[in-house]
């Protein structure tokens, strides 16, 4: 973990944002998702420009070898917010070395400078990776989760 510096990227970093999402595809083992229809650079510099994005890098010798990308959400029943991670992943080389944690680490320190309250992460059966990373950073609650297909 000593040669791997994490990051968090701004609107001025499109080349580091777009290494991330290939880093994704492959870790997710779907590179059409994350590199056939990528934003364009306007987009991203938005995305990456507000407060409520946050996409953290972790690079060594140059090179994405892990990140996340969260969200910040305003909560309506309380004047505080929620971060959600959205995706978070490692390069398989580089895997076990605690990048993971390290970038949960960051976000958290992000997170209360934001203000939240909390971090919440989904996670799938079976990928005991990571349900054992998040069951030692958090607690545990078992939910379901849906998607409602929008016309």
């Amino acid at each position: 973990m000593n040669d791997v510096t994490i990051r968090r990227l701004g609107a001025g970093d499109i080349a580091t944002m777009r290494g991330l999402l290939a880093m994704f595809g492959d870790a997710f083992e779907d590179p059409a998702a994350y590199r056939r229809a990528q934003p364009d650079d306007s987009y991203l510099a938005r995305l990456l420009g507000r407060d409520t994005f946050v996409a953290l890098a972790a690079i060594a010798e140059g090179e994405v070898v892990g990140g996340l990308a969260a969200y910040v959400l305003d909560k309506f029943e309380q004047a505080r917010s929620e971060v959600y991670i959205y995706d978070l992943a490692v390069a398989e080389p580089h895997r076990r070395r605690g990048i993971a944690t390290a970038l949960i680490t960051d976000l958290r320190r992000i997170a209360a400078e934001l203000g939240a309250w909390v971090i919440f992460v989904q996670a799938d059966y079976g990928d005991d990776p990571a349900i054992a990373l998040y069951e030692k950073l958090g607690v545990r609650e078992d939910v379901m989760h849906f998607d409602i297909a929008v016309p």
